[in-house]
């Protein structure tokens, strides 16, 4: 669709309505509606089911990780422990940071904004629907070729940080350092592709009149976060790329020996691990900012300055990787310089954090499961911003650099800032999701065990490593003073795992026995509560026009912005479409015609997958016939479509229907 009345392609769609069940509704569901079976399992691109895979693939990974964890905390509750040998809990320890921090954390958020992006925003799917596809498979695969190592005992075993010298071939022969270099070059491909989804999804995809100001917090949070993963990802891809080199082919990126330099590694790895604290942690953030007004009855205090600080953490995120090597001799100007920067970037988290707690001092709190894990969040989130506030200032960090202190500030920021918003984010979404209930009761229990085997568990780890416990020992002796604080934590450990379980209980039970429900039960403001639990497959029959940013609270707030209209809009259902919007103020600009399901994106990533397990194994015919194989795939994907192409004779624009 363009202003230019002289373009054979010109377009207007008809504005219209298309209630359920009409034959315009019945027209676009056939249009939309995934094949069933395993035809439609393998070769969809619908968002809410890639959402859904992510979001449950996610939630196995951490269980994969939190058994992981509980094995440890067994090997640790005693001194003198002969559970685990040094090597295996080596691979465990590795294996778990891995986990958590690489195929949960992110992976995780990732399912809630592929499922509710094109909800919230107005549009009918992913700006690339099949490149979606391809991520998910791409981060399943690399997922299950990390894991490949582990019933062989050859799994990564370095250390999710994975230090050189440490991890080159001559002190660490196994292939072990292999499969995870070329694991995380798999899953950055992944993170990438999926992240460049979501920033071109946010600027061209918006309901029309849903300007820049107007998006959720939520969207916020995940564009920063993937603006950042575009330039940190491919930094540690390439660091593990030379790893790999230096370990196949004898190159010397980090042998010092040879002129390398190893602390190439720590700078590589830190550039991308501490902006990926932040990616794992500002998409959270949106999720409480999003969903607490909700059980506030108001809206978020301060939206614009809680927007902005989210952009202020990401940009300051990268400026604040060298507090990961404080004490590797770094000259003093430095020191004081990202010193200092650490300590600023707790500016705008405070302003988050402030803007909810006067969320709820101003609105009228409704103490149900999702609130209380939301509001759980921010106490875990102030204790673990002060720590990391603590491990900034360099003096101290000298004090507690590799202690347990770390390793509880670490848990308190990515565990607990992370599992808990997204637990709170899975009930809140839950009836949307699956078109039930959960069972309230059993919610609220979740959450106590949870909060309190959380405290339990991490918050000791604080004083054992302020009585000097290094972190990364596979046993202690009796005589060091950290027996009790190691049975505390043990304990608490699995006191939050069973509270993991019960909420794991009440999904299950919920799924078959939860009350219907309704299109939006908590009266909640966004535009995914305005279609049916749960969605359609083609979300919205009519593409909305907005003109607030709560579209469901306007007859309530009053706020003098006009009123939305989600019943009338845009019909737009000669096959798979929906309607582009212009980046800032979202003023209709384009009708994009989106793909039909594809088996390419499973078979490119599958192919993709088989290329890096010919590379560990050496294989190189191997690798060089998948590299074929994913060619024919791309090839396959790119082939040109009729059902793509724009076929409507020229019709003169009506300007006052087509813009808002």
């Amino acid at each position: 669709m363009t202003d230019s009345t002289d373009s054979p392609l010109i377009r207007v769609p008809e504005m219209g309505r298309a209630p359920l069940g009409s034959d315009a509704e019945i027209r676009l569901a056939g249009l939309w509606e995934t094949e069933p079976g395993w035809r439609g399992r393998l070769s969809t691109v619908d968002h809410k089911t890639i959402g859904l895979r992510y979001l449950v693939t996610a939630f196995l990974f951490l269980l994969l990780g939190g058994v992981e964890a509980l094995i440890m905390r067994l090997q640790l509750a005693q001194p003198d422990q002969t559970l685990l040998t040094p090597e295996q809990y080596n691979q465990l320890f590795t294996m778990h940071g891995v986990t958590m921090i690489f195929l949960y954390a992110l992976p995780v958020l990732s399912g809630f904004s592929n499922y509710l992006w094109p909800l919230m925003l107005g549009s009918r799917d992913m700006a690339f629907p099949r490149l979606n596809a391809l991520s998910y498979w791409l981060f399943l695969f690399s997922g299950l070729f990390l894991y490949a190592s582990f019933p062989i005992g050859e799994a990564p075993n370095g250390g999710w940080f994975n230090y050189v010298p440490m991890t080159d071939r001559l002190y660490d022969t196994g292939p072990n350092i292999d499969v995870y270099a070329l694991g995380m070059v798999l899953l950055g491909i992944s993170t990438t592709v999926g992240s460049i989804n979501f920033i071109v999804t946010l600027f061209r995809l918006r309901a029309p009149g849903m300007s820049i100001d107007r998006v959720p917090i939520l969207v916020w949070g995940t564009l920063t976060a993937s603006v950042a993963n575009v330039f940190a990802v491919p930094v540690v891809s390439l660091a593990f790329f030379m790893l790999w080199l230096d370990r196949q082919f004898g190159t010397h990126f980090f042998d010092v020996v040879n002129g390398g330099k190893p602390m190439l590694w720590q700078h590589l790895f830190w550039m991308f691990g501490h902006p990926w604290v932040y990616v794992v942690v500002l998409p959270a953030m949106g999720i409480v900012s999003d969903a607490l007004p909700t059980f506030c009855r108001r809206p978020l205090v301060g939206y614009a300055p809680v927007a902005l600080s989210a952009m202020a953490t990401m940009l300051l995120g990268f400026g604040v990787w060298i507090h990961h090597m404080f004490a590797t001799g770094l000259p003093t100007l430095a020191l004081s310089f990202f010193g200092a920067t650490s300590m600023v970037i707790s500016i705008p988290s405070a302003v988050a954090v402030f803007a909810w707690i006067a969320t709820i001092w101003l609105g009228r709190p409704v103490f149900n499961t999702p609130f209380l894990f939301f509001a759980g969040f921010v106490l875990l989130f102030v204790i673990g911003g002060l720590s990391g506030v603590m491990t900034a200032a360099v003096p101290l960090d000298f004090q507690l650099n590799e202690t347990y202190f770390v390793v509880a500030h670490l848990h308190y920021v990515l565990l607990g800032i992370n599992v808990f918003p997204v637990v709170g984010g899975i009930y809140y979404w839950f009836p949307k999701f699956f078109g039930r209930m959960f069972n309230e009761t059993l919610g609220k229990w979740s959450f106590w065990v949870m909060f309190i085997g959380f405290n339990a568990g991490f918050f000791p780890m604080h004083i054992a490593g302020l009585l000097g416990m290094p972190r990364r020992i596979y046993t202690y002796a009796p005589n060091m003073g950290w027996n009790t604080v190691n049975l505390i934590t043990t304990a608490g450990s699995f006191v939050f795992a069973l509270g993991l379980l019960l909420f794991l209980i009440n999904v299950l039970v919920s799924l078959r026995r939860g009350a219907p429900a309704a299109e939006n039960p908590w009266q909640a403001p966004t535009l995914e509560w305005a279609v049916p639990s749960p969605p359609p497959a083609y979300n919205f029959a009519v593409i909305p026009i907005v003109a607030s940013r709560h579209p469901l609270w306007e007859d309530w707030l009053d706020e003098g912005y006009g009123r939305s209209s989600l019943e009338t809009g845009y019909l737009l259902m000669e096959g798979r479409e929906t309607l582009g919007t212009t980046p800032l103020d979202a003023r209709p600009d384009v009708i994009l015609k989106m793909p039909e399901d594809s088996y390419a994106p499973f078979f490119l990533g599958l192919f993709s997958s088989l290329i890096f397990a010919g590379l560990l194994l050496q294989a190189w015919d191997f690798a060089v016939l998948m590299i074929m194989a994913s060619g024919l795939s791309l090839i396959a994907w790119l082939w040109p479509s009729k059902a793509l192409a724009q076929r409507v004779s020229a019709v003169k624009p009506d300007k006052g229907v087509a813009h808002v």
